[in-house]
């Protein structure tokens, strides 16, 4: 009986959709049926790359999110900064650096990317006066990290990526020192609007 059960909570727990009806319909309802397309889209793309290996799935989450547009915080949601659900940036079509990258991140896990493989990455942009996020994922524990960028579509190991300076590598999985920094306080506010459904 113990192991049926820890067999119905696995199974549970990877099969849970990412999207559901309701939240489509909720999207439709407060956007439009093109966001409600997005939805969609995004649904068939986790569908298709279920048993893909992790390269492409690296590369087809990097390409789907590329596709929304950039916006200021400031524009979207009246405030300098703020972190949104993916739901929020695909419903919106919108969204700025760390946007991107905090959907990658959810969506690669979804699918099975191990979350300790994948950094938040602060950077700055050469000939950029202001900081930029990336998504970096590595291989191993030892690998070069491979950078997902919204602004260079193509994903190149870091050290290709002449153009940028690391400053700070975030994982929300590791705290540092055992302590919350303001970027852990900031994805705990995030996660809770985004298990909501926030949109």
């Amino acid at each position: 009986m113990r192991i049926l059960i820890i067999l119905l909570l696995v199974f549970t727990a990877y099969s849970k959709e990412f999207i559901n009806t309701q939240l489509i319909l909720n999207v439709e309802k407060k956007y439009n049926r093109f966001a409600k397309n997005r939805f969609n889209a995004l649904n068939r793309l986790l569908k298709r790359l279920e048993k893909k290996d992790e390269l492409t799935k690296l590369q087809e989450v990097n390409d789907f999110f590329n596709s929304v547009g950039y916006g200021e915080d400031i524009d979207i949601y009246k405030v300098n900064d703020y972190w949104a659900t993916p739901f929020e940036f695909l419903a919106k079509d919108k969204g700025d650096c760390e946007d991107y990258v905090i959907a990658k991140y959810l969506v690669l896990k979804y699918l099975g990317v191990s979350s300790e493989k994948m950094f938040l990455t602060y950077v700055r942009v050469k000939d950029l006066d202001r900081a930029h996020m990336v998504l970096s994922y590595y291989k191993t524990s030892t690998s070069e990290p491979l950078i997902l960028d919204s602004i260079r579509r193509i994903i190149f190991p870091a050290s290709k990526r002449k153009d940028l300076k690391p400053i700070y590598n975030f994982n929300p999985n590791i705290l540092k020192n055992g302590k919350k920094t303001s970027a852990h306080k900031k994805w705990d506010n995030l996660i809770k609007n985004f298990r909501e459904n926030k949109i």
